[in-house]
């Protein structure tokens, strides 16, 4: 019973959020709690909500200062000359946009950690998606593919709680993965040139000038995004053309935008455009080194894990503010700013952690697992690695990595002993179905990407779940292939 109830749960919210019949908030809250009333547990849910939001309090606390550290970086333009680099490489081409999109999310992965991923990837490649009419949805999956196959490095965390929960070296689980994740990557940037192409089919390769609406021949074409928010024609005309175009691409992605949308588009794309305006009163050029210093010992010190990370985004987040804004008014701007992203993805984990208590605390997690590994044929056991790479691909999905990692492997891992296979090959299927879990609905990353990116999360569910999984199966059949799985 608990098994059906729980798939049960799952499915209700899956469907209510894509056919957006409730926000993903009200999703994540009411959803569980009307499924554990069902279960009979009514009078427990504020154990199971308090102990869920006390798991995940430490995330919500590094993703609200870690917002106001990037927001506050982004303002004062260390990422610009990040962002020229990439208009010189993509020169208004769709195609190289989706790649550059992949490629950059993949390099900045390195880091270990998904929201850092995510706000600096949708910070450089935003205003560009917007000004060239693409679609935003295409930008938030590639990059979430990508930093899935990423996320598998030892200091990522899957790796590392494979390793712990199966007494295991990390190095050992990892290392042989490499070719197959290697595969992996490469066909999110072979997936990217794909929809890069189709979007450049549907759009058309486009001068800056073009995109922007300047004349020909004006100066600076590589710099034209960078200042964009010049004269009031040119970028009120810019504006009317993204808002056009954005509704062009939903309508391409099967979504309906109305009036109300294109004009908060159009707030959006002037908004994405006085964020890089060389002449915003935010930036801070001659503390530029310092800056860019600063966020480099911050990610350094996040990847030789010396500090919490909560800790560590909160200091940095204070100096960055005291440096770059010494003046009381200044740093309450600063904060007021980026306050919007910060209650809304706070706020979604918090409401995730409603969901995520409700299933672990009535025992629904337990059942299912138990439920799909007594399922498996005995005449699989020899194949338990393969069973455990195309298990993991729903299982990191539908629940968070610590469930995964630490009450289903053990349990794969015993099945695949009693039939001679190893835990070290246990360990690494496991890792197979990160590629997709980057966009689950209890990963609080994802809604870092799809709040900054102003995207609805279903949509963002829709497009890339299909791809997601594809990704995961390829890394499976590459490991296979290679005889490391």
């Amino acid at each position: 019973m608990l098994t059906i109830l729980g798939f049960g749960m799952i499915a209700t919210f899956l469907v209510l959020i894509m056919l957006k019949k409730m926000s993903p908030m009200a999703a994540l809250v009411i959803v569980p709690a009307l499924f554990c009333v069902l279960v009979g547990k009514g009078s427990h849910l504020g154990d199971y909500v308090l102990k869920g939001i006390g798991s995940l309090a430490p995330t919500a606390a590094m993703l609200m200062f870690a917002i106001v550290y990037f927001g506050v970086m982004i303002d004062v333009g260390l990422f610009d000359p990040i962002v020229r680099g990439i208009l010189r490489f993509c020169k208004a081409d769709p195609m190289r946009v989706v790649v550059g999109t992949a490629v950059l999310a993949a390099i900045v992965s390195l880091d270990g950690d998904g929201s850092t991923t995510f706000m600096i990837t949708v910070s450089a490649m935003v205003p560009l998606y917007r000004r060239l009419k693409m679609s935003l949805v295409i930008m938030t999956g590639v990059a979430a593919m990508a930093n899935g196959v990423m996320n598998t490095l030892p200091w990522g965390g899957p790796t590392a709680r494979a390793a712990t929960a199966l007494k295991l070296d990390a190095g050992d689980i990892f290392v042989p993965m490499i070719p197959a994740l290697a595969v992996g990557l490469l066909f999110v940037i072979g997936l990217a040139y794909v929809l890069g192409l189709r979007e450049r089919k549907r759009l058309g390769v486009l001068t800056l000038e073009q995109a922007l609406g300047r004349p020909d021949g004006e100066p600076e074409p590589e710099q034209a995004l960078i200042a964009s928010a010049g004269a009031g024609s040119t970028a009120s005309g810019a504006a009317s053309e993204a808002v056009a175009g954005s509704a062009s691409g939903a309508a391409a992605d099967g979504h309906t935008v109305d009036a109300g949308d294109a004009q908060a588009g159009s707030r959006e794309d002037d908004a994405s455009s006085e964020i890089l305006d060389p002449r915003r009163a935010t930036l801070r050029p001659r503390l530029y080194w310092f800056n860019a210093a600063l966020t480099v010992a911050l990610l350094t010190l996040l990847i030789c894990q010396t500090l919490p990370i909560p800790v560590l985004f909160l200091l940095g987040a204070a100096i960055a503010l005291t440096v770059n804004f010494p003046h009381m008014p200044d740093q309450k701007a600063r904060i007021a700013a980026h306050a919007e992203n910060v209650l809304n993805v706070s706020g979604m984990v918090f409401a995730a952690a409603v969901f995520t208590g409700v299933l672990t605390g009535t025992g629904m997690v337990e059942e299912m697992a138990r439920t799909v590994v007594d399922s498996v044929p005995d005449a699989m056991g020899p194949h338990m690695g393969l069973v455990t790479g195309v298990l993991s691909i729903p299982f990191t999905y539908f629940m968070s990595n610590d469930g995964f990692y630490f009450g289903i492997v053990p349990i794969l891992a015993e099945a695949g002993a009693a039939h001679g296979v190893s835990p070290l090959e246990i360990a690494r299927a496991s890792l197979v179905g990160q590629a997709l879990h980057m966009s689950s609905p209890l990963v609080p990353a994802v809604y870092v990407l799809v709040g900054m990116a102003k995207v609805e999360f279903g949509d963002h569910t829709r497009f890339t779940v299909k791809w997601a999984a594809l990704t995961s199966l390829v890394v499976l059949g590459a490991g296979m292939l290679f005889g490391i799985i």
